[in-house]
């Protein structure tokens, strides 16, 4: 089950998959370029810093079995002296292969991703303590790249390290019996052999490793065409139902708009088909209103609801069909129609007036 389900997963992860799993802290992080970053480190610091730093602990020991005399050890604040002379030289050895460790290793991270607190990660997870899951993970396709990736660093490193010393046995043997200086010098000139050969190296494998891994995850969240369907209804609604919510919006719009039909001044028709109500008072805008359109039984309800409030209803085909399309409901007409629709006001006007003449 667990393979047809893996092969089912043919499609690329969307964004939001790539978001979600981001926020659980599963991200592409590749383990190799940190310690690529450490052995450029340590690489940089024999460069710039151990000869000068090597230099002033060759001095001071020097100094030390030279000039024993001057270092007295009759006491014990005498032993602490000397400890704490050695421990100052130390320290300005020491102290820029920290900083350039520190920060090496801080930009190999962020140059990955940015760093971003993951609650996801500190989360008590019973697998993680599985022996069974454990071994799954220590014998699968990860696992053995992992050890392949150790088993390479340690052969390459194993045979530099091999080489090296054998060419540098008979100067190490007599750099035991020269100057201390002469000894740091030989040792540093080795390191850096040594170093070359490993940041070559691990620079190959950090590359390899990097997108190996981006690739390994891109697939592991990769997902099935089922995954993506129910993801986009979670993220822009069920189809279905986001139809129905806009029928129903649009019920509810029509009924309202139908109520609006008894505040017309007058409605325009093409005899069945369309039908448009307009609102004209002086004192509340300075052109007509549409109220309500509609188009076949829509139409027929306006007209209907239009003769039984006595609201006159004027037949004018182009013009319902021009106004209709042109015109939304709550909208003031355009100038265009203002001379057509001037004169049937002025009817309407016209009419009324001549009724309270009569009553």
């Amino acid at each position: 089950m667990a393979d047809d389900d893996k092969d089912s997963k043919t499609e690329d992860p969307t964004a939001k998959k790539k978001s979600d799993a981001a926020e659980k802290g599963n991200v592409p992080f590749s383990r190799e370029v940190p310690l690529f970053a450490t052995v450029l480190a340590t690489y940089v610091y024999i460069i710039f810093f151990l000869p000068d730093g090597l230099s002033k602990v060759g001095e001071a020991l020097k100094d030390i079995f030279e000039q024993p005399d001057q270092w007295k050890l009759e006491t014990g604040p005498d032993a602490l002296s000397l400890f704490v002379h050695l421990g100052w030289v130390s320290a300005a050895l020491l102290a820029p292969a920290f900083i350039l460790f520190m920060v090496f290793g801080v930009a190999a991270s962020i140059s990955q991703n940015l760093p971003t607190p993951v609650l996801e990660r500190i989360r008590p997870q019973v697998s993680r303590i599985s022996i069974t899951k454990g071994w799954s993970r220590l014998f699968s396709l990860p696992g053995l790249v992992e050890f392949g990736k150790s088993l390479t660093k340690i052969v390459i490193v194993g045979v530099v390290m091999f080489f090296v010393l054998k060419s540098e046995y008979f100067n190490a043997i007599d750099a035991m019996f020269s100057d201390p200086q002469t000894i740091f010098t030989r040792m540093m000139t080795s390191m850096q052999k040594i170093t070359i050969v490993v940041l070559i190296a691990t620079g190959v494998v950090a590359i390899a490793d990097v997108f190996w891994t981006r690739y390994h995850w891109f697939t592991e969240l990769k997902m099935t065409r089922h995954e993506i369907k129910e993801e986009n209804k979670q993220s822009q609604g069920d189809p279905f139902v986001k139809s129905r919510q806009r029928s129903v919006m649009r019920d509810r719009a029509r009924r309202r708009m139908i109520a609006n039909v008894d505040r017309a001044t007058l409605v325009i028709a093409n005899p069945t088909h369309f039908a448009v109500a307009l609102r004209y008072v002086r004192e509340e805008n300075d052109a007509p209103v549409v109220v309500a359109k509609g188009q076949d039984l829509i139409a027929l309800k306006i007209r209907e609801i239009a003769e039984k409030n006595g609201i006159p209803v004027f037949e004018d085909p182009p013009l319902a069909r021009s106004m209709f399309a042109q015109v939304s409901v709550d909208s003031v007409i355009p100038s265009v129609f203002y001379k057509a629709v001037a004169e049937l006001i002025h009817r309407v006007y016209a009419t009324q007036a001549k009724n309270k003449r009569v009553r």
